[in-house]
This record gives C-alpha cells, sequence and structure tokens, in this order.
C-alpha cells in the first residue's frame, strides 16, 4: 500500500502551470476530422478598441493536450495576420465548455 500521498499524487503532466499572455474569448469556425482532429480555420474577437476583428487563414503549427488549473484543453500554437501584423498565439479550446480563447 502506497498510502495518501500515493494515492493523491497527480499524473505526469496534470498540471502544466500558469498560462503567458492576455486571453481573449474569440468565436472560432473550426474543422473537425472523420478522425477527431480539430483544426482552427478563422476566428473573431474584440480588440482593446472594442472593434470586432476578423482573423483569417490560420496557419496551425503545433497542437498539445493541457490541463491548467485541473482543466483539460486543447492548446493550438498559430498564425495568422492580425491587425495587418503577422502574429504568433495561441488558440485555447476548453473541451468541458466548448469555449475558445487566444492568448497573445
Amino acid at each position: 500500500m502506497g498510502g495518501f500521498y500515493e494515492v493523491t499524487k497527480l499524473p505526469p503532466k496534470a498540471e502544466e502551470g500558469e498560462r503567458k499572455g492576455r486571453p481573449y474569448p474569440v468565436a472560432c469556425k473550426t474543422w473537425f476530422t472523420s478522425a477527431g482532429e480539430i483544426l482552427p480555420l478563422s476566428f473573431k474577437f474584440q480588440d482593446d478598441s472594442g472593434e470586432l476583428q476578423t482573423v483569417a487563414n490560420v496557419r496551425v503549427w503545433s497542437s498539445d493536450q493541457k490541463n491548467y488549473s485541473g482543466i483539460p484543453s486543447r492548446e493550438f500554437f498559430c498564425q495568422a495576420v492580425i491587425g495587418g501584423l503577422l502574429r504568433e498565439f495561441y488558440l485555447i479550446f476548453y473541451q468541458e465548455t466548448c469555449q475558445w480563447r487566444m492568448m497573445i
């Protein structure tokens, strides 16, 4: 018997730390493949001045399954033109609530 410590130990990668950057809620247009893969295509968000920005042609460089504060999510490292500039950012899909956030 391992005791209380062994029973309550978190599995590897159970916690990823804290996300860095500013979160923006987004409405994301997504393609779900027949194999269950998630591919973000484009999204809209409200910028700091309150204007609605549309971001098309999202290029996904990588994606990982993550846990932040015990909340499972899918994190996509992406690149797209935002506000006239080519930017790298993260799109995060929270599976339990079906919500998207952009971290930039």
